[in-house]
């Protein structure tokens, strides 16, 4: 069966529960790890849902607000639904048994 996997990005609530509520307060807690971003990268990494994010990123931000990667970004995974097309409920005709031509027997008339 096939699993459908999501994620949710939960800096921006994670930053306001630590009382951090600008996201220029960021840029110099993650420089103070060794983490140059611009405050426009920083702006994007705090508002969007990164599909992509070094694990040094990652790491200062646990070590910044004290979470774990899990904190940061839950994963939901759930079961596919099976799609089902018009004619599932319609059984169709038996598949052939000899798919071999009978051999033609020609005779003479008479």
């Amino acid at each position: 069966m096939k699993r459908k996997v999501g994620y949710s990005w939960r800096l921006r609530e994670i930053m306001a529960l630590n009382g951090v509520f600008a996201t220029t307060d960021l840029v110099p807690l993650l420089a103070d790890r060794g983490i140059k971003l611009s405050a426009s990268q920083v702006h994007r990494l705090v508002t969007g849902t990164p599909e992509r994010l070094s694990l040094q990123v990652l790491a200062a931000l646990c070590d910044i607000f004290e979470v774990t990667p899990a904190d940061l970004v839950p994963v939901e995974a759930q079961n596919a639904g099976v799609r089902r097309t018009a004619g599932d409920d319609v059984p169709g005709p038996p598949p052939p048994v000899n798919l071999r031509p009978k051999r033609a027997r020609l005779t003479p008339e008479g």
